[in-house]
């Protein structure tokens, strides 16, 4: 895996052909490398969590998500050794951590922390050695397997270029990565990493979580504090979601990180759709809009004595475009069902409301509607609550175009009259600007008056 530029010498040479360090793993079948069953960690009267249960098998990796202070962090130093739970269980490959050493844990299990905790002027390349500590007696030196280890994990986690440089005198990302190497050095069958992409750029942040999962695919085992949420749904075969005291949710990215599992965990409101590029959940978070807190009135100001209480609806959405499907996927994290047409195939609101369930009739686009379709569409209307019409300003007689359509005049005839069937056929009307506030558009679709 490419790491650093080709330009910064030999070391990145080998930085750019870089594969997680070869050694010898088993990856028979049999016990979990890492196994928690039961487990409860309280600081004094603050209970953390409690009755964990979680396990990561060899040839997977497993991500940890939930909000700040839920206990991500504490179960990963639980697994490690330096806390003490308060009950429970944590297994290595199959034996039970509380009777191994510390050496044999460190054989068996390596950490990337979250905090360096650094600050001594020790070299790269002596930081990334410590990884070999498990490995060696009292007074053992390195041998020609160890000079490998970390020969080969310091190009593997990109930092071969700078490693005779003091820690202290690089960045807080690039001393992350130096951790990765220190961990990968270690040639542990198991990896626990605490937020690993937490200091990193883009491109840094991809390649190592491409790493881990190259080393997962390879036999090896990981579990990983992941924030990013898009992250987690992309690269870990399994999630774990902790929240409220202990797990929420456990299993299969798609199965797991739900719209209603996410407000329910991390309260907020959540769209998941699925990322064209990957296949995998993409989540857009968006904060909740708490029906206790004021309304905000038609002259945009609030009054205090005015309370919102939503029902969910099934919406119609009349429109086009990203701005659209942005509020398309404002309403399903809100709970409301939504349907649209006729747009466009592949237009963006047709994609939001395919993720969301919802029926959309599309046709192709700057072509006549084919009746059919058109009677589809007004079907829909008649069966939504309320007909939303995004944009007013680009409405005419009813027919919503997009920014492209208008700039262009390409909005047929028979697309203003689809949409003016379509509003005819609608229970209620509604419309919207395409900036609407989110408090604003979830009161307009919810009360009985238009707005």
């Amino acid at each position: 895996m490419s790491a650093e530029p080709a330009d910064e010498g030999a070391d990145a040479s080998r930085d750019a052909d870089a594969s997680p360090p070869e050694d010898a793993v088993d990856t028979s079948d049999g016990d979990p490398l890492i196994e928690v069953r039961n487990l409860s960690v309280s600081f004094g009267d603050v209970p953390v969590f409690s009755g964990v249960d979680l396990s990561v098998e060899r040839g997977s990796l497993v991500g940890l998500v939930g909000p700040n202070g839920s206990g991500k962090t504490t179960v990963i130093r639980a697994i490690k050794g330096t806390i003490t739970p308060d009950e429970g269980e944590i297994r290595l490959d199959g034996d039970a951590a509380a009777g191994l050493s510390a050496r044999e844990v460190g054989r068996r299990v390596a950490s990337v922390p979250q905090e360096t905790g650094l600050a001594f002027d020790f070299q790269v390349r002596h930081v990334v050695e410590m990884g070999r500590t498990p490995h060696l007696g009292r007074f053992d030196g390195h041998g020609a397997a160890d000079e490998r280890a970390v020969r080969e994990a310091m190009s593997a986690a990109g930092v071969a270029r700078f490693a005779d440089r003091p820690i202290t005198a690089v960045s807080g990302g690039e001393r992350q990565r130096v951790l990765l190497a220190r961990a990968l050095a270690q040639e542990t069958p198991a990896l626990l990493l605490d937020e690993p992409t937490a200091n990193l750029d883009v491109n840094h942040a991809i390649r190592t979580v491409e790493l881990v999962r190259d080393i997962a695919d390879g036999g090896r085992a990981a579990l990983a504090a992941i924030h990013d949420l898009d992250m987690a749904a992309r690269y870990c075969d399994e999630v774990v979601v902790l929240a409220n005291g202990g797990v929420h949710a456990a299993g299969p990215p798609e199965a797991v990180l739900t719209a209603d599992a996410l407000r329910a965990a991390f309260d907020a409101e959540a769209f998941v759709g699925r990322n064209p590029a990957t296949g995998s959940p993409a989540v857009t978070a968006f904060d909740a809009v708490d029906d206790a807190k004021p309304t905000e009135a038609a002259d945009g100001s609030s009054d205090a004595t005015e309370r919102s209480g939503r029902d969910a609806s099934v919406v119609h959405v009349v429109g086009t475009g990203r701005e659209t499907a942005r509020i398309a996927a404002r309403l399903a994290a809100a709970g409301h069902a939504v349907t649209a047409g006729v747009v466009p195939a592949g237009d963006a609101l047709a994609g939001v409301v395919t993720d969301a369930g919802g029926s959309v009739v599309t046709a192709p686009p700057f072509e006549s509607v084919d009746p059919s379709l058109r009677a589809a569409a007004v079907d829909l209307a008649e069966e939504a609550d309320v007909a939303l019409v995004v944009d007013a300003g680009a409405v005419s007689g009813g027919d919503a175009v997009s920014d492209a359509d208008a700039a262009s005049g390409a909005a047929t005839v028979a697309e203003t009259e689809v949409n003016e069937a379509v509003l005819a056929a609608a229970e209620r009307i509604v419309r919207v600007d395409a900036d609407v506030s989110a408090r604003r558009l979830l009161d307009a679709v919810s009360t009985s008056e238009d707005s």
